[in-house]
């Protein structure tokens, strides 16, 4: 599952989509669920991001 979660693809998927729902959440979603929503799906997309440039920095060692 590890190896299915670090692939490029799925980092791009997962920062992309969580970025897109972070933006939108706190104007579908009203008050502090919204605002909540936001702040975890943001969470999961620098997540998503660093595991990116993680990766990025490991090619260019090599």
């Amino acid at each position: 599952m590890k190896t299915l979660l670090s692939s490029k693809p799925v980092l791009w998927f997962l920062f992309l989509f969580n970025l897109a729902v972070a933006a939108v959440a706190p104007f579908a979603v009203d008050g502090a669920q919204g605002l909540v929503t936001s702040a975890g799906m943001g969470v999961v997309a620098v997540g998503a991001g660093v595991g990116l440039l993680q990766g990025r920095a490991r090619q260019e060692q090599q």
